[in-house]
């Protein structure tokens, strides 16, 4: 990335390589549809800024303010959600197969909307609770397209298109577009296409950890030059990826990439028994909790990370949030806590003015108490169980699936990531939702006596159900 060039031949450049990027996209002819342009303009929208943020930098409008939002972002995001929903009614899927099948994410999204009228912003909770539904209808067009797993690849190959070229675009030659400030140092940082480092780090993590993936299948196939171009694609989009990885220096986004292909890998060794996850699962988890007071393996990654100074602030801001006394079983409402007085008083005390608790699980806690803390964690759990057989089914995807959760686990103990429209939540969502495919081999077919005969023979499994 030493090359140096003017602003306007480099913008013009990285336009045609986009260009290029696509229409080879197009050429190789992908099995699906038209309707997968609404989840890519998802994808691209909720990875880097929102409507106004982009037209604000011209001085077009106004951007948002933190309780009122804006009319634009609200118009935009909503009419991606009902053109979804009508593409859905085309396709007839079913509320209640989708229903039965996620039952947990159903249970959280519902409790999300009940948490609505203990709210102090109502309105405001409201319109947030909305934009979030647009997570599962993105997925569910992914799902029922006539090909969902390629549909899945070329979604992120097409964002990734965008994304990254861009980010280094405005890094390296629109320094007032893609560089700001560190909320804990005042240090420069490098943002990108994305408003902060850590929301560039998050875009990175998804996009490496999908490009990594694809490495692995790619390997697999046959010597050709469609493989040999893909191979081309794939190294030269992960050193890019790399490099703006190093130049965000979100310690947060690299630890959990690195560990979520680390998942990805080692579930591809031989010597791994595949039905044996749960049990290497909980052995790996209590030897962490049995580790972490005895040698403080944390301290260690955050020193080793440079991230003494942050994850310093970061406790100080948990503790500040826990001593708001919110209601510990309901929480403030959805979406609720950064907002009124809470918000005021906590930026009359940090300079940098947080707007989230930069960790998933408080966050979640704060808005929603215990309950949608219990229900975080079972859809957690029951998107890891989802993962499991999806090993013993399709081993690709489910190695996809199970190296994504471990890293977005990670990823959310700092920060938070369980929330609005953030690039993870949409991705979780992605690894968490399932719905059958439009066409299914015979023996694929899913049904409830298939998936009580896999919970028994899962059940056997020592440590699964733990």
């Amino acid at each position: 990335m030493g090359i140096h060039l003017p602003p306007t031949v480099a913008l013009v450049l990285t336009i045609a390589f986009i260009i290029f990027l696509f229409r080879r996209d197009i050429r190789e002819q992908p099995n699906v549809t038209g309707a997968l342009w609404l989840p890519f303009i998802w994808m691209l929208l909720i990875g880097s800024r929102s409507p106004t943020q982009w037209l604000s930098l011209g001085g077009f409008v106004k951007a948002a303010s933190m309780e009122e939002g804006n009319p634009l972002d609200a118009v935009v995001y909503f009419s991606l959600i009902v053109a979804g929903v009508c593409m859905l009614n085309q396709r007839q899927v079913s509320f209640g197969e989708f229903t039965r099948r996620n039952r947990w994410l159903v249970a959280f999204l519902l409790y999300c909307f009940v948490a609505i009228f203990w709210s102090d912003f109502s309105f405001i909770a409201f319109k947030r609770w909305l934009k979030i539904i647009g997570h599962p209808v993105m997925v569910l067009i992914l799902f029922t397209e006539p090909a969902p797993e390629e549909a899945f690849t070329t979604l992120m190959k097409r964002s990734a298109y965008v994304l990254v070229p861009f980010s280094i675009l405005f890094i390296k030659y629109y320094p007032d577009l893609g560089r700001g400030f560190d909320d804990w140092t005042g240090a420069a940082t490098n943002n990108g296409i994305s408003l902060t480092k850590n929301e560039l780090g998050c875009v990175c993590m998804i996009l490496g950890f999908f490009f990594f993936w694809h490495l692995l299948q790619t390997l697999k196939t046959e010597k050709s030059r469609a493989r040999r171009n893909e191979l081309l694609l794939i190294g030269g989009f992960l050193y890019m990826i790399w490099w703006l990885l190093s130049k965000a220096h979100s310690a947060t986004s690299l630890f959990a990439l690195l560990i979520g292909a680390l998942v990805v890998g080692l579930l591809g060794l031989r010597l791994v028994n595949k039905r044996l996850i749960g049990f290497y699962t909980l052995v790996a988890v209590i030897m962490f909790l049995v580790a972490e007071p005895m040698f403080g393996i944390f301290g260690h990654l955050a020193t080793a990370s440079g991230r003494d100074a942050t994850v310093a602030g970061r406790a100080e801001l948990w503790h500040e949030c826990l001593a708001l006394h919110t209601n510990p079983v309901f929480g403030v409402g959805f979406e609720s806590f950064w907002l009124g007085d809470r918000l005021k008083l906590l930026w009359s005390k940090h300079w940098w003015f947080p707007t989230e608790a930069h960790n998933g699980y408080l966050e979640t806690y704060l808005n929603l108490g215990l309950i949608g803390l219990f229900l975080l964690a079972g859809f957690i759990i029951v998107t890891f169980r989802k993962a499991c057989r999806e090993l013993l089914r399709n081993f690709e995807w489910g190695r996809f699936r199970l190296g994504l959760l471990v890293a977005i686990i990670l990823y959310n103990w700092t920060e938070a990531a369980f929330k609005g429209l953030s690039p993870l939540w949409f991705a979780f969502y992605i690894i968490a939702l399932e719905y059958p495919r439009p066409e299914c081999e015979p023996e694929e077919q899913y049904s409830e006596a298939t998936a009580a005969d896999e919970d028994m023979e899962l059940a056997s499994v020592p440590g699964f159900y733990s």
